[in-house]
């Protein structure tokens, strides 16, 4: 298999930290720290990967681009 890049996307919510993955949508972790957060979403990715060879589904390539902008607040 040829390995992807897929842009997540980490946030704190509150008493963890949850992810997902703009280009597979429904693709979500939830974990206690970023570490664990950023483990269990890759393990997402790869679950959700599985799921769509098996049902036949095209792979979705990656897409999303994430940066950061600087702005005065």
């Amino acid at each position: 298999m040829t390995p992807v890049r897929y842009a997540i996307v980490i946030e704190n919510a509150g008493s963890n930290y949850s992810a997902y993955v703009p280009d597979l949508p429904g693709c979500i972790a939830t974990g206690e720290t970023i570490a664990e957060t950023e483990r269990l979403i890759r393990e997402a990715i790869e679950f959700h990967l599985e799921g769509l060879r098996a049902d036949g589904t095209p792979i979705p390539p990656q897409s999303s681009r994430v940066d950061y902008v600087e702005v005065a607040a």
